[in-house]
């Protein structure tokens, strides 16, 4: 059994190799301390587009996070930003309220919400 192994792996070990291996070092010109290169740099399309208003200061490019209330008056309604022209919101019309009441917003009306809170969309630009 023995013999067969070893003239089994000497066969492995010692012939001609059938592919050819090649490697290569890359280096790259901005490389953080631990040896990683930058990930602005990586980032492509709206990925990078993100890092980029994120390093500007704007933390929501999207307008995802929470709006707090305002007065929510007709007069002075809390203003929600879109860039399109109509918009589904959520309000949550007490602090301990277990549940969200939906509805959609369209621009140039405001709208009361059945709490009596009133909505005024917005228009900000997008993105892209």
């Amino acid at each position: 059994m023995n013999s067969k192994l070893l003239a089994l792996s000497s066969k492995i070990i010692f012939r001609n190799p059938s592919r050819m291996f090649a490697a290569s070092s890359a280096k790259f010109t901005k490389v953080n301390d631990e040896g990683f290169p930058d990930p602005l740099d990586l980032a492509t399309g709206i990925e990078k587009k993100e890092m980029l208003l994120r390093l500007a200061g704007n933390d929501d490019p999207y307008n995802l996070k929470a709006i707090k209330r305002g007065v929510g008056t007709c007069d002075k309604p809390t203003l929600v930003p879109s860039a399109f022209e109509a918009r589904i919101i959520g309000c949550v019309c007490e602090e301990d309220a277990s549940h969200v009441k939906w509805m959609w917003l369209y621009s140039g009306e405001p709208k009361r919400c059945y709490c009596g809170h009133w909505y005024k969309l917005e228009f900000k630009e997008a993105l892209v």
